[in-house]
């Protein structure tokens, strides 16, 4: 890897030693392989750094104890999140070190949900340029701006792109949403030690429908209302084009999409390059892995689940596909397997004579003459309707809608299933379509449970409950880092089921009080686990650039570890 003032190599141990050819303050402004008061005398002297730093040398854990106290001291989340920034700007190496050690606490900072507000703030506190931004515009600026990013061909690893139109619970964010990129890529890093150097995040500006942000003199992106039309589609192809000309290696992630486009986009390319959509099949993927725990520990099969999801947007249906591939290799047919899932849009439940469904909603639409007996409102067939007639073994919640997992809909699911699946999604917590603590007193403990938003332990009856965060980064990285070993050329359903397996035979949900997921803190061994469940799962399905014949020890050789690079001077 080649920087300008450095060149980063990697050794045969695993570890990593920096060519620098840059002195003095060049070397304090290039983070990859600036270690601040961490340089040693010698090195100091090589580089040119004598008399710019304080004359004391402090080792990596110094440096940890000492940042770790500053950040801890920053007066709110938005100013921690500025803080991290800014040291990341200075020293990577710490930056993810720091990261990495806090991950539990700290990943609600980087990424959502205090990025949001840094988002928000994107062009009145701009600082420091990360990434690569491309304007609809000029298409013609494509390649020639991904090339001055200085990477070559095997130089990249993953893209994160996002047209900022869908920003976490925010909405459309225009330029600012470079940051979500950048927030997404910092886990990958940490989680499943993908290089920093390695990593490219982009904003496709597409101008914006933000009138507060076409209103601000400060507002750093195109100023004109969001481009929907033929010149979309032909930025977008422009991107995959040159991205697969330039970086033929890469995985090619999309993120915060609006509804009309994600699966649009994913659809069209999924077949041509080695391209992944977290918040349609990340989200599903560890919803899946809970599943996969909670019907374990029920002692049934995912094809005989009877499944009711609320919120039938990309999110809530990229659940129900993932789970009928499940049931289908599991023996049903798709014809079967559709017919297990209710889904409830706006409207109520999906019924084939709505004539305002979505094309990826119109294969869960019930027919209506099955229907035609259920008790329906003006707003159609509600989710009390729904759970009273189906009667559910599993109940999800993607919807947005606090309280809609009532009492009275919780104790009827109970009253016809030994151990009822229950995940309310919807984030953040205000959002929760019902509170962890609520549905086990409703269920007397029977209830297992998986939410989107992160919970304390509930006390019922003796016995904690652990409540299982179905957070995406649990799947992510790692499906990153199987990708990157086994140079996969396509992500399939099926390795995406596997990276949900390896999640799910993490955590043992048939203890009392066992969450069915691992904790946010394990990141970096669930992460492991989940790369080698996807390279091999690139390899049974013949998608492999690369030998796969040793996953554990070329996982373990592929994640990269933040600590300092060995120095080596080069002749100016």
């Amino acid at each position: 890897m080649y920087e300008g003032a450095y060149e980063l190599d990697r050794s045969a141990d695993g570890g990593y030693t920096a060519r620098i050819s840059a002195r003095g303050t060049s070397v304090l402004a290039s983070p990859m392989i600036n270690r601040g008061t961490a340089f040693t005398a010698r090195e100091r002297q090589e580089l040119g750094l004598t008399g710019l730093l304080p004359s004391g040398v402090s080792t990596l854990d110094g440096q940890l104890r000492r940042t770790y106290a500053q950040y801890s001291r920053q007066a709110g989340d938005l100013a921690k999140w500025v803080y991290l920034a800014n040291l990341r700007s200075r020293n990577e190496v710490l930056f993810y070190r720091l990261l990495s050690e806090h991950i539990e606490e700290m990943l609600p900072i980087v990424y959502t949900p205090t990025v949001g507000l840094a988002i928000e703030r994107f062009s009145s506190e701009f600082r420091r340029p990360r990434g690569v931004y491309l304007s609809v515009d000029h298409p013609e600026d494509v390649e020639t701006a991904l090339r001055n990013t200085g990477l070559g061909a095997e130089d990249v690893d993953l893209l994160v792109a996002t047209d900022s139109e869908g920003i976490l619970g925010i909405g459309d964010q225009g330029v600012g949403g470079i940051e979500i990129s950048v927030g997404k890529l910092a886990v990958y890093t940490a989680a499943a030690g993908i290089h920093p150097s390695r990593v490219i995040p982009v904003v496709l500006d597409m101008g914006t429908d933000n009138l507060a942000l076409l209103n601000d003199e400060m507002y750093l992106g195109e100023r004109h209302a969001r481009i929907r039309d033929e010149r979309y589609d032909q930025l977008i192809d422009t991107y995959v084009t040159a991205c697969t000309k330039l970086f033929p290696n890469a995985m090619l992630h999309w993120e915060d999409f609006g509804a009309s486009n994600a699966r649009r986009i994913l659809d069209r390319y999924a077949t041509q390059v080695c391209t992944f959509n977290d918040d349609m099949q990340g989200t599903a993927a560890v919803v899946l892995a809970a599943a996969f725990s909670a019907v374990r520990a029920a002692g049934g099969r995912m094809r005989d689940q009877r499944v009711v999801i609320h919120g039938a947007g990309t999110a809530g249906l990229g659940i129900a596909d993932m789970m009928r591939d499940v049931m289908i290799r599991e023996g049903l047919s798709h014809e079967e397997a559709t017919r297990r899932f209710w889904a409830l849009g706006s409207r109520g439940l999906l019924v084939d004579d709505n004539p305002r469904l979505r094309d990826f909603q119109v294969p869960y639409a019930h027919p209506a003459a099955e229907v035609a007996g259920w008790s329906a409102d003006g707003r159609g067939i509600g989710i009390a309707e729904v759970v009273a007639k189906v009667r559910p073994t599993m109940l999800i919640g993607t919807s947005t809608q606090a309280g809609a997992f009532t009492e009275s809909l919780v104790r009827d699911m109970a009253a016809h299933t030994d151990r009822p699946i229950i995940m309310p999604l919807s984030n953040p917590t205000s959002k929760a379509e019902a509170m962890p603590a609520d549905v086990l007193a409703w269920t007397g403990g029977r209830a297992l449970v998986a939410t989107g938003s992160p919970f304390a332990p509930v006390e019922l009856d003796g016995v904690t409950y652990r409540i299982a965060q179905a957070n995406n980064a649990l799947v992510f990285p790692g499906l990153g880092l199987g990708v990157t070993v086994a140079r996969a050329s396509r992500i399939t359903d099926r390795m995406i089921a596997a990276a949900a397996d390896a999640v799910a035979r993490l955590s043992d949900a048939t203890r009392p009080g066992a969450p069915l997921l691992p904790p946010v803190s394990d990141l970096r061994p669930v992460s492991a686990a989940v790369a080698i469940a996807v390279a091999e799962a690139a390899v049974a399905e013949g998608l492999a650039q690369v030998p796969v014949e040793h996953p554990i020890q070329q996982v373990h050789e592929a994640m990269w570890r933040p600590d300092y690079p060995r120095v080596e001077t080069k002749p100016l």
